[in-house]
């Protein structure tokens, strides 16, 4: 805009001093027209008036002022730096508990085949209880897959069996103790809860049998205490190991192709192993030895003994 009206102003400058000329040779006696070295031009009003009818119109676009046009110009972006940012993805995180704590102690107190130290563990029972106060106050929620509903589960159940055995050690066998499966001393949120409930109400509805294999009965026919806490991503694969060990313990189970003498286990909870077939069907699954369809099945006394 000062540009403009700089121009303007030469325009009219010059203009003014070629009609100023060219008057002043037609008309001698006119009054001169006195022009200032300034940046202002002073004309007497019957000069400037002869001047504008002989000056030739000028035409000049004068750009609309507009309260933006007053503001500073904006820094156009280049186009390294105008870059779209794609929406980056929520990360998911798990919402169940961490079983860490529980995995330490039956690292520590556990053997690979399942032997139990009951009083090293009654020496870190602090441990152990507030383990359970963690499965109390952390509840399963409706986002929770299968795979984190079993292993809080299976942890649950086996967390509170041996805090059973703790609560009245030493003893020789779980049976030992008056309804031990009907006791409450446990708590799932707010709901009191004991272990035939986890077992029978809970797990066995969700139709894996192997199950069995995962929760122990602290009895030495029961499958063999793990010696590290269930997870949920690799909850599958612990139970698949599980039952290949205990179909193929020849101190609880006696396999040959013929004949198999196994475990009450298979007998008490026999609705659940044949669900796809009959009991050799399952056992066929995990047997190192091919059982033939006719084999003979017999079921083998059960040891409540203490897994010590």
């Amino acid at each position: 805009m000062r540009n403009l009206l700089a121009l303007l102003t030469v325009v009219l400058f010059i203009t003014s001093c070629n009609s100023q000329k060219k008057i002043a040779e037609e008309h001698p006696k006119s009054k001169e027209v006195s022009v200032p070295m300034s940046n202002e031009v002073a004309v007497s009003q019957p000069a400037l008036m002869e001047a504008v009818k002989k000056t030739p119109s000028i035409h000049l676009e004068v750009p609309k002022i507009t309260e933006n046009s007053l503001q500073e110009p904006k820094e156009e972006k280049s186009m390294e730096e105008t870059v779209i940012q794609a929406p980056v993805p929520a990360i998911e995180t798990s919402t169940t508990i961490d079983h860490s704590s529980f995995d330490q102690l039956l690292k520590k107190y556990v053997t690979d085949d399942g032997h139990v130290d009951y009083a090293g563990l009654k020496k870190e029972r602090k441990k152990l209880s507030s383990y359970i106060v963690l499965i109390k106050n952390n509840a399963p929620e409706d986002s929770w897959t299968k795979n984190d509903l079993l292993a809080y589960y299976m942890n649950a159940y086996n967390a509170m069996t041996i805090d059973l055995i703790l609560r009245n050690y030493p003893t020789e066998s779980i049976k030992d103790i008056k309804n031990p499966w009907e006791q409450r001393f446990w708590q799932i949120g707010d709901k009191w809860i004991n272990l035939e409930e986890i077992e029978h109400q809970i797990l066995r509805k969700m139709d894996d049998p192997r199950i069995h294999f995962g929760i122990n009965c602290a009895s030495f026919s029961c499958p063999p205490l793990m010696n590290e806490a269930f997870v949920a991503d690799k909850v599958d694969s612990q139970l698949h190991q599980l039952a290949v060990q205990f179909v193929n313990d020849s101190k609880r189970n006696s396999i040959t192709a013929d004949r198999v003498e196994i475990s009450n286990i298979f007998k008490w909870f026999k609705k659940d192993f044949t669900q796809e077939g009959d009991i050799v069907d399952f056992l066929n699954k995990y047997s190192k030895v091919k059982i033939n369809a006719d084999a003979r099945v017999r079921y083998m006394d059960y040891n409540w003994n203490l897994n010590k």
